[in-house]
């Protein structure tokens, strides 16, 4: 009985990841309604809400294919509770990403599940495990974009449509970097199992610089313009236009004041 009591706790959702989701929950409806009185600070939350509600999605759907593929450990991890504060590098995985997208609008995340790969067998399982994190950003860029290519945004406040559009792009960053076969990021956690050995050991010391790699490079003006331009012409494919991006991300850096956004003439 304690041990079924044990096991229902592991999967037991966190009350840290409730609250962050109340948080979107309601900030979303502030912005929906047009109620907040500081637009931009609602945006801020909202959009950070739902980052940071990804990116525990993201490290869950790593930890539930690693579950299902043979590693019964992860449930007294606590990774199945969706608490950002169970895994293993909280900074990689929450505070990192968050930072990311505060100074250049870029959707990282980083891995932080500690997974006995030692228990898993078969290489494609080894390959699923790394890709259903950013699978989940797939995911969410599809739910995200889902009003635009529905056109189903007729009548929203235009700060809602921008938040929304910002928080799409931040979901398709996320999953085209993730996908990168990058030491350190899940990308080259798809390939590594069909790597030899040796080739594995030479590029280990490198992988816990991957991710800062990859963000140090699109600092680089030239790579981050050819990178937001494919990253454009995807979200233009889905409906959400530059414009709705870029005053979404202006919104977002409430710090800076409420941005006034000119009037367009027909």
């Amino acid at each position: 009985m304690t041990t079924a009591a044990t096991r229902r706790s592991d999967r037991r959702i966190s009350p840290v990841f409730l609250g962050i989701a109340a948080v979107t929950a309601v900030t979303g409806w502030a912005v929906w309604t047009d109620f907040a009185a500081q637009p931009g600070i609602a945006v801020f939350l909202f959009v950070t809400g739902a980052w940071i509600v990804s990116l525990c999605l993201h490290e869950y759907a790593h930890a539930r294919t690693a579950l299902h593929s043979g590693d019964i450990s992860i449930g007294a991890k606590g990774y199945l509770t969706l608490n950002p504060l169970k895994y293993t590098h909280a900074l990689l995985s929450i505070v990192l990403p968050v930072i990311f997208v505060i100074m250049g609008g870029i959707g990282l995340p980083g891995g932080a599940v500690f997974i006995e790969r030692g228990r898993i067998r078969g290489r494609w399982r080894h390959s699923l495990i790394s890709a259903a994190g950013p699978l989940t950003n797939v995911l969410f860029a599809v739910v995200c974009t889902a009003p635009f290519w529905l056109d189903a945004l007729n009548g929203v406040p235009d700060t809602f449509r921008y938040a929304l559009g910002f928080l799409a792009l931040l979901q398709v960053t996320a999953a085209i970097l993730n996908f990168l076969p990058v030491p350190g990021l899940d990308g080259y956690g798809v390939i590594e199992p069909w790597l030899s050995h040796s080739f594995r050991r030479q590029v280990e010391p490198f992988a816990p610089f991957g991710l800062l790699a990859v963000f140090g490079i699109l600092w680089i003006p030239g790579v981050n313009e050819v990178f937001f331009d494919a990253i454009h012409a995807i979200l233009r494919s889905l409906g959400v236009t530059e414009w709705d991006t870029y005053w979404g991300q202006e919104f977002y850096r409430f710090w800076q004041g409420t941005p006034e956004i000119p009037v367009v003439t027909q």
